[in-house]
């Protein structure tokens, strides 16, 4: 009888909640609803191999990924070797790491041996055996995918009895002392926690002495020597090593569960924000060999490409090698395709179990094989990763081909894809380089890479431009007066601010790549000199002129310049974007302030502007000088100056966006931010002079009045409505450069739809007064021009009072549009502004899952945009409701929006794709879950 025993399978991914009410009182009994023809059907325990029924890929909430597709691979009939999974439950119930001793309960003990010997009687071999032994891999899976984040044990089984018994059996000495090198190595480091250093330094030392280059160039007697090289390492650490397999099996299963609370794995979780899964399944299998001679090998494979999605095996092998040899590096492997000429019967059947599991799985996947003495197993599948353009194109493909629908076809697209199609990225963020080069971390504001020299003045950047240096503008925090170098720089970098604030809402719009609140950063702007304090407390100055480079997708600062990948939208994509806009249910618009912004907009596929912010429109030097004029005027004729200067660009811009974005809606606010926002500050003698001038007033004057504009909360100061309310004269002009851009581009053939927005409404009589304004200055450029245009006139909900009293500002206004930053920035108590100073740690203690400004409140802020859809419909069913806030653009955010009834969200046109893709995939998962529901409730009945 061949000898037979497999590689095992166990992936540990997904991050656990462990519940302290439950961990002491998890009963076996609570498992005794899963029904199948095992009798340890009632147990957190559940048996795979070949032909194995029962569990399925959809049960991975329980078995974990890994262990799902075990179980689905046994019951389609591949060659599975057969093991077991213990489930995610045990870890949810069992590993808690305020208190766990890393000990299996003896309850759970008993049915791990119980299925041992289940596996002992199919592999016809006995653990631990002296003449016939089987050995078992120890492996973790939980329901999410994280590659490379937990540890495996290979080989598990193996002393001083059982690598006799080995060598003997397989006739391969060498294959059998090769193995327990491994093991020895592989469960010292992952159980026991000994550096893997130590053992690589022993074999290193020993291939020195032989003139060896290569792990497979080791003789028997050489194996014999790194063996005992290896348990004087144990000795050396004060360690013994386990003869008893039991035991080893044991600890085995302990690390693999203690590795859930790993380092490694909790910032994967962190970073990839995989939450609320019980914890991970742990995968005990029967061993297979793929080192045990030329007839053996193992490999890695994706039955597409990951990198371009082009339908082709993507993968590697090794001849006489075990799984971890083609991760490791330590030997160069073979492309797939060689594996034609080298074994062509085994990658024949390869090839079509490959086209099978596809077509069962309906995704690409991810492939762990192992072939022993001619004899191929399937180790492993899962659906494999992939980049944004090859996720486009396999979405295309799999419905060209009849594989998937459209509907199943999207949900393979993440919104993580369709960023790296949008935004330029680092072309490696896993290389040691790119992680050496990390020496601060801020809030990741606006997605991209950006490299460049530090700039610390507007002037400085575009000075730069003008050149073609790119530059990254280094600032504390960013205002309006920044506008140009924020426009012409790379990317922005500020010490201060959090994700709604200045510099992130205008990145975002720009497209510009933007890192927030990196209070690492110390600037001296006099000096003109960036100090960064790095993590182990040693610092370093940067000049301006040097080179740094961001990443706004993790925050991460580099202190050289980096190697940047181009954005890549091409081929499928908008084919791609059909299936989603078929799909989708939600309008998907852009919040655009100038013509290059709705045009952008219209690009990503925006039906309309939701929120244009006039008050952009003023920060060009060509018009900040007549904001400024209309601020601190100290006559009606200068006033009015300044408003017949500004009604041009007002106008002029309102005609090209109508232009663009013909036959759409255009949502245009009101001027909004607080006056002394377009001020310079008191200090800035040189623009003070020239407003001297232009004015005829006093610098010192000026300064005072800067100083008196100034407000002690600007937030809830004199702002919005407000504004429009006391300075009703700007709001006139505003609205006429509407209405005459409005019919001017009727005129010429636009079909122009202006929607007009009063901000910060929090009582009805607010709104009545800016609406009977707007009307009446309507009516008069209606009566001026002889014609007219139809428009809706509604408000921004983004007071809480306004969200409590919404039956009676619907009874008046056309429409809604949530302000969500400025509504969570009220509801929640946070500045906007200052929120990175504590919200990293206040995830960190577990009071926050989510940065509020980035991904909506569900439970507070949520609650009010639910009750405000609700009372505003009472009072006029179609009202029509959206949100214009940065949430707009958060797949999260967008899912709530949806299931909330809004009629559309609004974002930056660089998120519009994501946003619609968002809204897609919602429609298609509440589908899923209702047909779900439904099929449970026929189940019951």
């Amino acid at each position: 009888m061949k000898f037979t025993i497999l590689c095992c399978c166990l992936l540990l991914t997904a991050q656990a909640f462990f519940f302290p009410s439950q961990k002491k009182s998890f009963q076996l009994s609570s498992l005794q609803s899963q029904s199948t023809k095992h009798n340890t059907a009632e147990f957190p325990i559940y048996p795979f191999g070949k032909g194995e029924k029962g569990k399925s890929a959809e049960d991975k909430w329980l078995l974990g990924g890994k262990g799902a597709n075990l179980a689905e691979m046994s019951a389609i009939g591949l060659s599975v070797p057969p093991g077991f999974t213990l489930t995610t439950e045990c870890c949810a119930a069992y590993c808690d790491p305020s208190n766990w001793d890393g000990k299996i309960p003896p309850d759970i003990w008993k049915l791990v041996l119980d299925n041992l010997k289940v596996v002992e009687s199919k592999m016809g071999c006995e653990f631990g055996s002296a003449t016939n032994p089987l050995l078992l891999s120890v492996r973790s899976g939980a329901a999410i995918s994280m590659p490379g984040m937990m540890d495996t044990v290979l080989n598990l089984g193996m002393n001083d009895v059982v690598v006799e018994a080995l060598s003997a059996k397989s006739g391969n000495p060498r294959f059998a002392w090769d193995s327990y090198r491994r093991f020895l190595e592989m469960f010292g480091n992952v159980v026991l926690e000994i550096p893997r250093h130590q053992f690589e330094e022993e074999i290193d030392n020993i291939k020195f002495e032989k003139g060896f280059f290569e792990d497979s160039d080791l003789k028997v007697d050489d194996l014999k020597n790194v063996v005992a090289a290896f348990k004087k390492v144990y000795v050396s650490n004060e360690l013994s090593f386990p003869d008893d397999v039991n035991e080893q099996l044991r600890l085995a299963i302990g690390a693999v569960f203690g590795g859930w609370n790993g380092a490694r794995a909790i910032k994967y979780r962190e970073v990839e924000n995989i939450r609320n899964l019980l914890g991970t399944a742990v995968n005990v299998q029967s061993m297979v060999f793929g080192n045990m001679g030329d007839t053996s090998g193992t490999g890695v494979c994706f039955t597409r490409n990951p990198n371009t999605g082009k339908d082709e095996l993507f993968g590697e092998f090794l001849i006489n090698a075990q799984g971890e040899d083609v991760v490791a590096g330590v030997r160069t492997p073979q492309p797939i395709s060689e594996l034609n000429s080298a074994m062509p019967s085994v990658f024949a059947e390869f090839k079509s179990n490959t086209d099978i599991l596809e077509k069962h799985y309906g995704d690409m996947q991810d492939i762990e094989f192992t072939v022993q003495e001619g004899k191929l197993f399937m180790l492993q599948t899962r659906n494999g990763k992939r980049g944004g353009q090859a996720a486009v194109k396999m979405a295309v493909d799999f419905v060209k081909e009849g594989l998937l629908e459209k509907e199943d076809a999207i949900l393979k697209v993440l919104p993580e894809h369709l960023d790296q199609l949008l935004h330029p990225s680092f072309s490696s963020t896993t290389s040691d380089s790119y992680k050496s080069s990390v020496i601060a971390s801020g809030l990741p504001a606006s997605p991209g890479a950006a490299v460049g020299e530090i700039c610390f003045t507007n002037n400085k950047v575009v000075e730069n431009a003008a050149k073609g240096i790119p530059s990254l503008l280094v600032r504390e925090e960013t205002s309006p007066d920044d506008v140009a170098g924020m426009y012409s720089s790379e990317g922005i970098l500020t010490a201060r601010g959090g994700m709604t604030s200045h510099a992130a809402v205008v990145a975002r719009g720009w497209g510009r790549t933007c890192v927030c609140g990196c209070g690492a950063l110390k600037i001296d702007s006099n000096a003109k000199t960036l100090t960064i304090t790095k993590q182990d407390g040693t610092t370093v100055t940067f000049r301006e002129g040097d080179i740094i480079s961001l990443n706004g997708n993790t925050g991460e600062v580099l202190g050289s310049a980096m190697e940047v990948s181009a954005p890549q939208i091409e081929g499928d994509f908008g084919e791609f974007m059909k299936f989603v806009d078929e799909i989708k249910e939600i309008d998907v618009l852009a919040n655009a302030d100038t013509p290059a912004d709705a045009a952008e907009a219209r690009k990503n596929g925006a039906v309309g502007i939701g929120l244009v912010r006039t008050e952009h429109m003023f920060f060009d030097p060509e018009r900040i000088g007549q904001v400024r004029q209309l601020i601190l005027s100290k006559t009606k004729k200068s006033t009015d100056e300044a408003l017949a200067n500004l009604l041009p660009f007002q106008r002029s811009d309102f005609e090209a966006i109508f232009r663009n974005m013909d036959g759409y809606p255009v949502t245009i606010r009101l001027l909004d931010p607080p006056l002394h926002e377009f001020l310079p500050h008191a200090e800035d003698v040189e623009i003070l002079q020239r407003l001297s001038e232009q004015l005829a007033i006093p610098v010192a004057e000026l300064q005072d009045d800067i100083k008196t504009a100034n407000e002690v909360n600007p937030m809830l100061g004199l702002r919005g409505c407000r504004l429009g309310i006391t300075r009703p004269e700007i709001i006139e002009m505003q609205v006429r450069g509407i209405f005459e851009a409005a019919l001017n581009s009727i005129a010429s053939g636009v079909d122009a739809k202006p929607d007009i927005m009063v901000p910060l409404v929090g009582k009805v009589e607010e709104f009545k007064h800016q609406e009977k304004l707007i009307r009446s200055t309507a009516e008069k450029v209606f009566a001026e021009k002889n014609s007219s245009c139809e428009y809706k006139v509604g408000t921004m909900i983004e007071i809480p009072r306004a969200a409590l009293t919404a039956h009676k500002i619907a009874a008046e206004a056309d429409f809604f549009s949530f302000g969500s930053n400025d509504l969570t920035q009220m509801t929640f108590g946070y500045s906007r502004d200052d929120v990175g100073s504590f919200v990293p740690e206040y995830k960190a203690e577990g009071i926050l899952l989510d940065d509020p400004f980035v991904t909506i409140d569900t439970e507070g802020v949520g609650q009010l945009i639910k009750a405000t859809v609700k009372n505003g419909r009472e009072v006029k069913s179609d009202l029509k409701i959206g949100v214009c806030g940065e949430h707009g653009g958060d797949p999260r955010s967008v899912a709530f929006f949806a299931e909330s009834g809004l009629n559309y969200v609004s974002c930056s046109p660089f998120r519009v794709p994501i946003a619609r893709l968002a809204a897609a995939h919602f429609v298609v998962e509440a589908k899923k879950a209702k047909a779900k529901a439904k099929a449970a409730a026929m189940r019951k009945e």
